[in-house]
C-alpha cells in the first residue's frame, strides 16, 4: 500500500511538474526570448507575459524590434505594442523606417505610425519619396477655338510628399487637375494644328499651376505621350444648328400653311353663307311682285317688261359663259 502511494504521489508531481511547464511555455515564448537576447535586445520574461495577457502576439513585436535595432533605430518597446493595439501594421511601420533612414529621410516613428493609421502604405510612400512614380493618365479631349477637338495623354512623375500623406489627396485628385489643366490650355489654342505643334506648351502651363497644392505628391514633371486629333466639334455644332433652324422654319411654315387653310375654309363658309343670303332675298322677289300686282302698284305691261329684262340678261350671261369657254352650245 505505501508502495502505491508513493507513486501515485510521484505520478501527481510529474503531471503537475508537466502542466506547469506548459503553461510557462504557453505564456512564455522562450525560444522567442532567447532570439532576442541573441540579437542584444533586451525583453524581460514578464513583458512576454504582460503581451500574452493583453492578446497581443509576441513575435509581431519582438521582430520588428530586433529587425529596428540592427538597423540602428531608437524604437521603444512599448511604442511597437501600442501601435499594434490601435490596429497598425508594426512590422511595415518599421521597414518603412528603416528605408528612410538608408535613405537619410527624416522619419519619426510618430509620422509613421500616423500614416500606416490613416491607411495608407508608409513603406510604399518611402519607396515612392526615393523612386518617383510615374502616373499614366487616359486620353484627355479638348476643343480649340477653330472647333477640332484634340485628345492629349499625359505621364505624371511624382514623389511622395511624406509631411503631406495624412490628410492629402490621392492620384485620382491629381489625374482630375492634370486633365482640368489640358482642357483649359487646348480650349485656349487658336488652331489645333497650335497644338500639335507645340505640345511642350500644355506641359509648361499645366505644370505652372501648382496642381500638387493640398495633395499627398510632389509633381516633378508632366510630359504629354500622345497627341491625336478627334472630330469636327464645331461643324458638327453647326450643322446640328443649322437642323433646329430647319426643323423650326418648317415647323413655322407648316403653321402659316395651316392658318392659310382655316382661313380659306372660313372665307368658303362666308361665300356660302351670303349666297344662302342671296337666295333668301331672291325667294322673296316673286312675293313682293304679286303683292305689288294686287295693290296695283305695277301693271301688267311693267311685269312683262320685267320677264323681258330677265330673259335678256339670262341670254346676255349665256353668251358670256360660251365666250369664254370657247364653245358652242352644241359642245356643251
Amino acid at each position: 500500500m505505501m508502495i502505491d502511494a508513493a507513486f501515485i504521489t510521484t505520478t501527481a508531481i510529474v503531471v503537475a511538474a508537466i502542466i506547469v511547464l506548459a503553461i510557462f511555455f504557453t505564456l512564455v515564448p522562450v525560444t522567442l526570448w532567447i532570439s532576442a537576447l541573441a540579437a542584444g535586445v533586451r525583453v524581460s520574461i514578464l513583458t512576454l507575459i504582460g503581451m500574452r495577457l493583453r492578446r497581443v502576439i509576441p513575435n509581431r513585436i519582438v521582430i520588428p524590434l530586433i529587425k529596428a535595432h540592427k538597423a540602428g533605430l531608437n524604437v521603444e518597446i512599448s511604442q511597437l505594442e501600442s501601435h499594434y493595439l490601435a490596429g497598425g501594421n508594426v512590422d511595415r511601420v518599421v521597414n518603412a523606417l528603416i528605408a528612410a533612414h538608408r535613405a537619410n529621410i527624416d522619419l519619426s516613428f510618430e509620422r509613421a505610425a500616423a500614416i500606416d493609421l490613416a491607411g495608407r502604405d508608409v513603406l510604399e510612400a518611402v519607396q515612392m519619396s526615393v523612386n518617383p512614380k510615374v502616373i499614366e493618365t487616359p486620353f484627355i479631349a479638348g476643343v480649340a477655338v477653330n472647333g477640332i477637338e484634340v485628345k492629349a495623354k499625359a505621364r505624371i512623375t511624382v514623389r511622395a510628399n511624406i509631411d503631406r500623406l495624412v490628410g492629402g489627396a490621392g492620384e485620382d485628385t491629381v489625374i482630375a487637375r492634370v486633365g482640368e489643366g489640358i482642357i483649359s490650355t487646348i480650349g485656349a489654342s487658336s488652331s489645333h494644328a497650335d497644338v500639335l505643334e507645340h505640345p511642350d506648351r500644355i506641359s509648361q502651363t499645366v505644370l505652372s499651376k501648382g496642381l500638387d497644392s493640398g495633395t499627398a505628391f510632389e509633381i516633378l514633371s508632366i510630359d504629354i505621350a500622345d497627341v491625336d486629333v478627334g472630330e469636327n466639334i464645331g461643324a458638327n455644332l453647326q450643322t446640328e444648328q443649322a437642323e433646329a433652324d430647319k426643323n423650326i422654319a418648317q415647323a413655322k411654315a407648316e403653321e402659316r400653311r395651316a392658318m392659310a387653310v382655316a382661313n380659306e375654309q372660313e372665307m368658303k363658309a362666308r361665300v356660302e353663307e351670303m349666297r344662302a343670303k342671296v337666295v333668301e332675298a331672291e325667294a322673296e322677289v316673286p312675293m313682293a311682285m304679286a303683292d305689288a300686282l294686287r295693290s296695283g302698284n305695277i301693271g301688267i305691261m311693267d311685269y312683262v317688261n320685267y320677264r323681258n329684262v330677265q330673259a335678256d340678261t339670262g341670254m346676255r350671261e349665256s353668251i358670256s359663259k360660251y365666250s369664254q369657254g370657247d364653245q358652242s352650245p352644241d359642245q356643251e
